[in-house]
């Protein structure tokens, strides 16, 4: 009897034709993968390369800004004037208590681009900025802080509060208006603005702002990277699927063996 009419009495032809299929399913996920983890592994070395190296400057970044787009976590330092009335609120719990970070307009020095700095987190009980007086510093400031790019709005965010300056998701645009929220089409066209920068600054934790508040450093990078483990899995599978096989083939054939020599002996 041929391989293929054992195989075919044993009824292996389809579930043969199946793991044949899925094998290579099962392979090709776990490459996909182990390719992710090199990614993951080389983003995050980047973005600590980013994080702890020494500050460039903010045309600097600008410049990188227009010729490749790729700022994103940038350790700048920039110098300017903070432009208090234009201080917005940004939604941030914590485990301790309510609380929210700090974003104000900087008015950098020279003419470039205002853009917004979030100076770090305060508890709602510090809210009102006259109850942290100390920290609204007069004068030249310079801020050292990584550079975040505009995030679009989450799927579950609620909408920015613009009259209540109560904001859940950092929109940049949005940030630039007052009270009344974005000008329509038509005021928007007519009103003279100079252009903002694309991009917001998170404050470091030190120098600490004078009274300790707003407290910077509220950067959040959390970049899981589980991927070994999805490589594990899916060849896991491969070879599971592969040793699953070889023992239902090897049992199935082994009783056609056995009818047959039954058969001879009847």
């Amino acid at each position: 009897m041929s391989m293929f009419a054992r195989w075919r009495a044993a009824g292996l032809i389809v579930p043969g034709l199946l793991t044949l299929a899925l094998l290579p399913v099962l392979i090709g996920l776990g490459n996909w993968q182990w390719h992710r983890k090199s990614w993951k592994e080389a983003l995050i070395s980047r973005i600590e390369t980013r994080r702890t190296a020494e500050p460039i400057s903010y045309p600097a970044v600008l410049a990188e800004y227009v010729k490749t787009g790729d700022v994103e976590y940038m350790h700048m330092r920039v110098t300017g004037r903070f432009d208090y009335s234009r201080e917005r609120h940004l939604y941030h719990p914590t485990d301790q208590s309510q609380g929210w970070d700090v974003y104000t307009l900087l008015i950098p020095d020279g003419g470039l681009p205002p853009l917004f700095v979030n100076r770090g987190w305060v508890p709602e009980t510090l809210k009102d900025p006259s109850k942290r007086a100390e920290g609204q510093v007069a004068g030249p400031v310079t801020v050292t802080g990584l550079v975040r790019l505009a995030q679009p709005k989450p799927w579950f965010a609620p909408d920015n509060d613009y009259a209540g300056n109560r904001w859940y998701w950092p929109d940049l645009e949005g940030m630039q208006w007052g009270p009344e929220g974005p000008p329509t089409p038509l005021q928007f066209n007519t009103e003279k603005r100079q252009a903002y920068a694309p991009f917001s600054l998170d404050a470091d934790a030190a120098p600490p702002n004078p009274g300790g508040w707003p407290r910077g450093g509220t950067t959040e990078i959390n970049l899981p990277n589980n991927h070994l483990q999805y490589v594990v899995t899916w060849y896991g599978l491969a070879l599971t699927l592969i040793a699953v096989f070889a023992v239902f083939a090897r049992q199935r054939l082994a009783a056609v063996e056995d009818d047959g020599l039954q058969s001879k002996k009847e």
